[in-house]
């Protein structure tokens, strides 16, 4: 069975998870909105290529967030500013995961631990997503 066939029947947020097999945490999300963004897979990974290890190799924003932020302005856009949605999108993933920021969520430099998993993350930017739009 083909990855996409095994695939459909699955929550996005799983779809999601499975591409982070393959992919950065923000090609992940990108890839599990392909169908509604109408953009061709290489342009998609391409658009997330630069966000692996979060934006600026874990110094700062969750590759995952940067995604799903990237989603959301391509899915509702309408020529006003989005501040108000991203800033939303942002607190939610926030609750679910502890943090934002990749570097403090994998507890690097930190007294704690890791806070959320890669796939969780990314679990969870999709599902943060989700609620919003």
């Amino acid at each position: 069975m083909e990855q996409n066939e095994m695939m459909n029947g699955m929550p996005r947020s799983e779809r999601a998870v499975m591409h982070k097999r393959n992919y950065n945490c923000c090609q992940a999300v990108l890839l599990a909105y392909a169908p509604e963004l109408g953009l061709p897979e290489d342009r998609l990974l391409a658009m997330g290529a630069c966000f692996g290890s979060g934006m600026g190799s874990m110094d700062e924003t969750c590759g995952a967030l940067c995604g799903a932020q990237m989603v959301q302005g391509l899915l509702k856009y309408d020529n006003c500013r989005m501040n108000p949605q991203a800033s939303q999108l942002r607190a939610e993933f926030e609750q679910r995961c502890g943090a934002t920021r990749c570097k403090d969520l994998k507890g690097v430099g930190t007294d704690h631990g890791p806070l959320c998993s890669c796939e969780d993350c990314v679990r969870n930017a999709v599902k943060s997503l989700e609620e919003l739009l």
